[in-house]
């Protein structure tokens, strides 16, 4: 089962991709740097959820 983490950090890492080649095609750093740092969170929580999972697996 996925755990409800990946499919978040999975939407953020997304969301992320889209704002950085948005302020990258508009030339907004800040936005682009923020996209960046979105990606990361997405990333992380996504791989947060999938231990998380890996763990309950291995607990039943």
């Amino acid at each position: 089962m996925v755990d409800k983490n990946e499919i978040k950090g999975g939407a953020k890492e997304a969301g992320g991709k889209l704002k950085e080649a948005v302020g990258s095609a508009l030339g907004n750093e800040k936005m682009e740097a923020e996209g960046k740092a979105d990606q990361l969170e997405g990333k992380t929580q996504k791989n947060y959820g999938k231990v998380k999972d890996a763990v309950t697996d291995q607990t039943r």
